[in-house]
């Protein structure tokens, strides 16, 4: 029964391919706006609706992720969950909002921290928890050309079967290398390993790899993508994603106005 019971949870986490992300610690800064992209498309997933759950296979899933940056150490995101497939259009799945902090830097910390709250609905054709909260610690460090970050995350249904209502471990990691001062290519890791008062043997966890490119064009955008493997029975096999995100610094543009407006002002009285 318990081997039973966990199967039928798989199609849920599956359908978490929405954001393929593993967070740095960095926020956004104030008065900056990063409006991202992420598309995700499951080459080999779950194939049949369980629990009410829609398959994942040859589903594309594109986030819309909107993050306002508040303070130094603080930041807000919204994200925007969508899915399409053959037959049934694009359809809108939910909606989250993450508050994100950090440590200040100066505090002098030895490594990266900072800590997200993400909570949100979705809906239940596409997740067994309608509603759900996850708790993201996020630690990470650049050291030369090496880049790592680790994410262990816990999250938990509010809204939903009750096999979800309970704090499970979601893990995630990455280490990367910056072969070129525009070219980091690494390897990122996505964990499920289920409740954390009795998590599930590695066979029925989910597993998934994702050996990834990350392009450093400009400060001012964010490019990243991979393909995923799955090795376990509770994970898509195989997927695709990518992400593109664009900062907007607002300061520049609310300065540089003000400054035009003040030149414009000055040659009127003076007729200079």
């Amino acid at each position: 029964m318990f081997i039973l019971a966990v199967f039928f949870a798989l199609p849920c986490l599956a359908q978490e391919n929405y954001e393929i992300q593993v967070y740095g610690s960095e926020t956004v800064a104030p008065k900056t706006t990063m409006l991202e992209s992420h598309t995700n498309f499951t080459f080999q997933g779950s194939k049949q609706v369980e629990e009410g759950v829609l398959p994942s296979e040859h589903a594309l899933h594109e986030t819309i992720e909107i993050t306002q940056g508040l303070t130094s150490w603080s930041e807000v995101g919204f994200y925007i969950f969508t899915c399409a497939r053959s037959g049934q259009g694009w359809e809108w799945v939910g909606d989250h909002i993450r508050p994100r902090v950090r440590a200040p830097e100066s505090w002098h910390w030895p490594v990266g921290a900072s800590l997200s709250v993400e909570f949100g609905y979705q809906r239940a054709q596409y997740s067994t928890s309608t509603w759900n909260i996850e708790v993201r610690p996020i630690i990470d460090k650049q050291k030369g050309r090496l880049y790592w970050s680790i994410n262990p995350a816990f999250d938990r249904g509010i809204v939903g079967l009750p096999s979800d209502q309970q704090w499970s471990f979601s893990p995630d990691a990455k280490i990367s290398w910056d072969f070129t001062k525009v070219i980091t290519f690494g390897l990122e890791y996505y964990g499920g390993w289920g409740p954390v008062s009795n998590l599930y043997p590695f066979t029925l966890q989910s597993q998934q790899f994702v050996p990834a490119f990350d392009l450093n064009v400009s400060p001012k955008w964010e490019i990243n993508f991979g393909v995923g493997v799955g090795v376990t029975a509770g994970t898509d096999h195989m997927l695709a994603k990518a992400i593109i995100g664009r900062r907007f610094d607002w300061s520049k543009r609310h300065n540089g106005d003000a400054k035009t407006a003040t030149k414009a002002a000055f040659r009127a009285a003076t007729g200079h």
